[in-house]
Parts: structure tokens; sequence; C-alpha cells
């Protein structure tokens, strides 16, 4: 999978991709992830990318041409699957979306910064738009890297163990059940006996229980 990322702080985005689990995927090939700082793209003399809106109104708004710039010449060079805004206005981000990016190849994510971005980069330059949350943050830069981390661990390869990734939380809908390592017994607070039992059946009915448990109480929250 190739990801292009535009924003207007590439630098802030960029740090989490050099560790960890992103950072091996990277590096053994699994993904291959570019930065483009959108300023570049600027044909003003002095790289601006934004100004004050039309009607009047607080805050600064992304510009459309060099987003259109930087969106043509990655397109020039690569067929993308997706072209993607990150704004709070998106579709919720869920592991069902998160599914079924990780099968696309190729994907350019666009960090909305600002007020936001001019409503034509939304109407004609992309494919979706995404959300992290009903929440406002300084910019698309963080949510892109949650993005892009539900993605890149789906991936063959993206993480050591693979079935790891189809047992997370939500790929059935629900949380995962409890989980506990060694000690058996610290300071007085104990495993479960079933998970001790060795007997593989119980243990999948008692972690389907817990399982749905906890999806209930979340949706009660």
């Amino acid at each position: 999978m190739r990801i292009d990322i535009i924003s207007v702080i590439p630098e802030l985005i960029s740090s989490p991709f050099s560790s960890s689990i992103i950072k091996r995927a990277i590096e053994s090939g699994v993904v291959k992830v570019h930065f483009h700082n959108l300023r570049d793209y600027s044909k003003s003399k002095h790289k601006k990318v934004d100004d004050y809106q039309y009607g009047g109104g607080p805050g600064m708004v992304l510009m459309i041409e060099p987003i259109e710039n930087c969106l043509s010449q990655l397109k020039s060079k690569t067929s993308y699957d997706a072209i993607v805004l990150m704004t709070p206005s998106g579709k919720q981000l869920d592991q069902k979306l998160s599914n079924k990016f990780s099968l696309f190849k190729n994907i350019i994510i666009v960090c909305g910064h600002y007020k936001g971005v001019d409503q034509r980069v939304k109407d004609y330059l992309i494919t979706h738009e995404v959300s992290i949350g009903n929440y406002v943050l300084t910019g698309g830069e963080l949510p892109a890297a949650v993005f892009c981390d539900s993605i890149i661990r789906l991936l063959p390869g993206g993480i050591g163990n693979e079935t790891s990734a189809l047992n997370d939380s939500f790929q059935d809908g629900l949380i995962s059940a409890p989980i506990y390592t060694r000690p058996e017994n610290y300071k007085g607070m104990t495993v479960p006996k079933i998970l001790l039992s060795g007997n593989s059946s119980e243990i999948e009915k008692w972690r389907d229980k817990k399982s749905i448990e906890l999806s209930s109480r979340k949706n009660d929250l």
C-alpha cells in the first residue's frame, strides 16, 4: 500500500510513523508513506495556503488552489483508490471503515486545518470524508495518524501475528473479552480459573459472554 499525506504541518504527523509497528511496516515494505507540505504547492510569493472566508466570519480557510495543485501532481504519477479529507463532518471512523480502506492499494489523505477547507475541495476533489469523533482538533494531522494506524496494522505483515488483528475489539462488532498474563496471583488479584482450565470450548464461551457484557456496558455510558 502507498499512503500520501498532505499537510500544512507535515512534521506534526511524521513522528507517529517513526516507531513501533508502523515503523516496522514501512521498513519491511508493507506500506510506503509520503508526506507533502501543502505550502510547496502554493503559487503565492509567501507560500500562502489560507485566506479569509467569503461572507465574513472568524477563522482562516484552506484554499482550493494549492490542494488541487498537489493532488494533480500526485495523480499524474499514481492511480489512487481514494482521496480522503480528515474533517469533523466526515463519516466517523470505525473498524468496518478501517477494514475497507485496508483493502485499497493507494490512498491520499488531506489534513484539514484552521477553520476548514474551501467547500469546493469537498465537492470536487476528494472521494471520502473521515472523522475520528464528534469533536474538533487544531488540524487533521493527529486524526490522519490515527486513521493510518488503524489501516496499517490490518495489512498482511503489518503486525507480527496477523490473526491478532482479526481478534481485536470491534472486528465482530463487540469489545474483546478481558485478557490476563503472568503472574497468576498478584497481591491477591487473581486470574479467572476458567482461563487456567485448559478447556478451550468453555474458555471461548466465557470470552463470548464477557465480550457481550463489556459491549453492552460501553453502550450504556
